[in-house]
């Protein structure tokens, strides 16, 4: 299901229990009720809680975009990385060149193809994935250079391979949810009250009063599925991120 028909399901069906419990409140108040009659002090605490829930939902909304941002860099250091040996090592024969360059289209084969689904269905990378980089960084090591050109290539195509095992690291730590169960559920829990003292206000049936709840409500259920979506550092599709590799390796686009 696609993430923006979930998101309309979801928002619909939540706004359509907020305008059933309005109604249902109006009913259970009856016509007598005034709503003037809530105490000052109440809406002071009710502005409270809505203003700290507002600022931690603000939080955790920076806490995973920043986390995603990050992981992201990384993708682009390690494919950017893998490019620059596949460009450095022209200066090399054609049999240690053909064998380099090989080797590093196996490798970002198998991390689009393979390595990415299973990083974000199990957050963990392969064992395939780690045996195809030490057989580049293998043939790089074992590259000797033959003239001066070659070993002024020799050292940056090592040191690339290097920010390519770093930025595998750094993307194995990356992988899964930014956020914990217990924030995820304090998220929850503050939506449910923040959206139910709505009702504490004596919301009735008007057609402006009910606007204004539904449009809080989808509000609220819109920045938690933001939430949600950014919580997958990778994305929660095999497309959504694996873009540095496909661009700088349009090869790696067909299959594995």
């Amino acid at each position: 299901m696609p993430e923006w028909l979930l998101m309309t399901l979801v928002m619909a069906g939540t706004c359509v229990v907020v305008v059933i419990g309005a109604f249902l409140n109006a009913r259970r108040l009856g016509a007598g009720t005034d709503p003037d009659e809530t105490p000052d002090v109440l809406d002071y605490m009710i502005m409270m809680i809505g203003v700290v829930y507002a600022i931690v939902l603000g939080l955790a909304i920076a806490g995973v975009w920043e986390a995603r941002g990050a992981a992201q860099d990384g993708v682009r250091t390690e494919a950017q990385a893998l490019h620059e040996v596949t460009e450095r090592v022209s200066v090399y024969p054609r049999p240690v060149r053909d064998r380099v360059r090989d080797d590093v289209d196996a490798y970002v084969r198998h991390v689009v193809h393979t390595e990415w689904k299973v990083m974000l269905d199990k957050g963990e990378l392969t064992d395939r994935g780690a045996e195809l980089l030490t057989t580049l960084r293998r043939d790089v090591t074992l590259a000797t250079p033959h003239s001066a050109l070659q070993a002024q290539a020799y050292q940056p195509m090592v040191d690339q391979v290097a920010a390519v095992d770093e930025a595998r690291g750094a993307r194995q730590q990356s992988a899964g949810p930014t956020m914990p169960h217990l924030v995820w559920f304090g998220l929850v829990l503050g939506a449910a009250l923040v959206i139910g003292l709505v009702f504490t206000l004596q919301i009735r049936r008007s057609p402006r009063e009910l606007m204004l709840a539904v449009m809080f409500t989808a509000l609220i259920v819109f920045l938690l599925f933001l939430v949600w979506d950014f919580d997958e550092p990778f994305g929660r599709a095999v497309g959504d991120s694996t873009t540095p590799f496909t661009d700088l390796f349009p090869s790696a686009r067909g299959g594995s």
